[in-house]
């Protein structure tokens, strides 16, 4: 006899964004993830509040402020 079962164990896995699963990451100096947090806001906010983008505003606001800080140090 046969029984459809579900097999347990085996789910689908998550959606979510990488960064909603680790909202902090570990190895950004102390203000760091704020900063990128508040420029990765600002170009969300610049590109009409469209969603789609959140990893390429991640990075680009990445590359801006390490840009900054590269300007200062100079």
């Amino acid at each position: 006899m046969t029984s459809a079962t579900k097999q347990k164990g085996k789910m689908k896995p998550s959606m979510r964004s990488p960064l909603a699963a680790s909202p902090q990451p570990v190895g950004l100096p102390a203000g760091m993830w704020e900063r990128i947090s508040q420029k990765a806001f600002e170009l969300w906010q610049d590109r009409g509040y469209r969603d789609g983008h959140d990893l390429e505003d991640w990075l680009d606001a990445e590359a801006i402020v390490m840009e900054e800080i590269h300007e200062a140090r100079e």
